[in-house]
């Protein structure tokens, strides 16, 4: 199942349970219904800030898109173990350019399947991005970001931070912002994503 497939037919699963339609999404979360229906039918990569205003409307944490089954206990990761994931594709992709069709963001969820979480912890692979104009974008919650490899650019409002490896940064997400490779180089980060639900 491709990664696109893997997160529309879960939305499209939970927006059926709570008995919603298309246009009502659109209508709650202000994204167009082709948008909505194109995610759900895997045609495109979500964007993360769609993804978490559909989550809220939904009334799931984003990381509800990306379980398989819920695990009650702790949930261990070893060291390497998203070498291996990745191997076997369990990552989530996300783009925040219009209509993309590739990845900007690969994202190895370290809190998988833990039932009943506040916070959404991931390893992020940062791709340089096309020469696309950035659009920031914003949703409710914070995040806190820890450099591991390369050099990350974040806007945050009017504001442009540099962050290289062990630099870290926390922003409300509320503002909008992007969070991107700041050298046109690969980058990878350690994100920690609160919503609330």
């Amino acid at each position: 199942m491709s990664e696109k497939n893997r997160i529309g037919k879960k939305v499209k699963m939970i927006r059926e349970n709570r008995k919603l339609s298309i246009e009502d999404v659109s209508e709650r979360t202000n994204l167009s219904a082709e948008g909505i229906e194109n995610i759900e039918k895997g045609r495109l990569i979500p964007g993360l800030t769609p993804l978490i205003k559909i989550a809220r409307v939904l009334g799931v944490r984003l990381g509800t898109f990306m379980d398989d089954q819920e695990n009650l206990g702790p949930v261990l990761n070893r060291g390497g173990s998203e070498r291996e994931d990745k191997n076997q594709k369990n990552i989530t992709r996300f783009s925040e350019r219009s209509n993309a069709v590739s990845s900007d963001l690969d994202f190895f969820s370290l809190a998988q399947n833990k039932a009943d979480r506040h916070m959404d912890p991931f390893l992020i692979d940062i791709y340089p991005a096309s020469n696309e104009e950035v659009k920031l974008s914003s949703h409710e919650g914070e995040e806190f970001i820890y450099v591991l490899e390369g050099t990350v650019e974040i806007l945050y409002g009017k504001d442009r931070y540099e962050l290289n490896v062990g630099d870290s940064i926390y922003y409300d997400s509320i503002v909008a912002h992007h969070v991107h490779s700041g050298n046109r180089e690969n980058a990878k980060i350690l994100a920690v994503i609160y919503t609330p639900v």
